[in-house]
């Protein structure tokens, strides 16, 4: 536990110096000022060695995590050739890595998506996050990083996705659908972001009318009546998941709350974020879709990796919502209660990380180990 905390304490520190509003691609014209010039030196600095700080301890890890040694018996069964129900581009980078480096050679392979995850995570942030630090904060206890360590193909395509939630925002579109694409050949489930996104930045850059309400009733409806249907398409796909143990129907309260907290936090600050900006609008429709999913899309399978391509937008939504109100108590207040929520989040989170269907602590590496 005290790896994660020293990293989490570290990171944090390296990134409250750097100072990214001035830098933030909102669009692919956007300029920056030449006397920003050594701040951006710093950012650049600052930010590099947040990404080999995070790679180091994803990287150097071994035995951390319930499927660590499950991914290896899956490495060798890909080198003999033999069925794997894991995506092409997957076994590909398994496959060329081996065959450069030695069969059941797989510190490299976990080292690989380790570098590849911390980029796309460390890079969506330094793009987007006007508040740099917090973002980070969000990102680590809120257990997207850490839980990375585990279920290493779903947090890579995660991590793409949230990288490529700029392009939406930028409008293009086709670069948004590419980089997808190239993320479904090691996860397929990402494909579901390109009509989530898609629809979510429609809904902010349009006043809302009377059918899009009729829509969105009829599709919660669905939810709700056409259970059945939705679970054959979903078995289509995944037809290891009928009947397996992931095959459950649970409602995950704590992300339920984490959702209606947030709508509520950009409801009370309606005039100066939601009504006037459209990133805010379009985290907004994000996690206002992840709160249906997760209240009327328990029947799913795996519902919470579904609904974290969504609300993974937090982590600029959060922010971005608390910067634009006016300074005030009100404004502390919200500040201190996001932080004190997702440190207790967090402290759970460690805590649970010992359990055996986790197994994220004890950390073990291969330096020391």
């Amino acid at each position: 536990m005290a790896v994660y905390l020293t990293l989490t304490v570290v990171t944090l520190l390296l990134a409250s110096f750097i100072r990214n509003r001035d830098y933030v691609q909102l669009n692919s014209e956007h300029l920056r000022p030449a006397y920003m010039e050594r701040q951006r030196a710093l950012n650049i600095c600052m930010a590099v060695a947040i990404f080999l700080l995070l790679t180091g301890v994803s990287a150097c890890r071994i035995a951390v995590g319930n499927d660590y040694w499950v991914y290896r018996f899956q490495f060798n069964l890909i080198m003999q050739e033999r069925h794997v129900s894991y995506e092409f581009g997957f076994n590909l980078v398994v496959w060329l890595i081996q065959t450069l480096l030695g069969y059941d050679n797989y510190i490299p392979v976990f080292a690989f998506f380790s570098v590849a995850t911390c980029y796309f995570f460390v890079k969506a942030m330094y793009d987007r996050a006007e508040d740099f630090a917090f973002t980070l904060f969000l990102l680590l206890t809120g257990g997207y990083y850490f839980n990375s360590l585990n279920s290493v193909r779903y947090y890579l395509v995660l991590a793409i996705a949230l990288y490529a939630m700029k392009y939406v925002l930028r409008r293009e579109y086709i670069r948004f659908v590419l980089w997808i694409i190239l993320a479904s050949l090691f996860h397929k489930s990402v494909l579901l972001v390109i009509p989530a996104y898609l629809a979510a930045v429609y809904l902010a850059d349009h006043k809302l009318k009377k059918w899009h309400y009729i829509l969105g009733g009829l599709l919660i409806a669905s939810l709700i009546f056409g259970q059945g249907f939705y679970r054959e398409i979903i078995f289509t796909f995944y037809p290891y998941y009928r009947d397996s143990v992931f095959d459950v129907s649970q409602l995950s309260w704590v992300n339920i709350g984490k959702c209606a907290a947030v709508l509520a936090l950009c409801l009370v600050n309606w005039r100066t974020g939601l009504a006037v900006n459209r990133e805010i609008r379009f985290g907004f429709y994000l996690n206002l879709a992840a709160l249906v999913g997760f209240f009327c899309g328990s029947f799913i399978p795996e519902v919470s990796r579904v609904c974290y391509y969504l609300i993974i937008s937090q982590i600029f939504l959060i922010p971005a919502v608390i910067s634009r109100m006016k300074d005030s108590w009100f404004k502390k207040l919200c500040r201190i209660g996001v932080i004190a929520a997702f440190t207790f989040y967090f402290a759970m989170l460690l805590k649970g990380m010992y359990a055996v269907n986790i197994r994220l602590l004890p950390y073990l590496n291969w330096i020391f180990n």
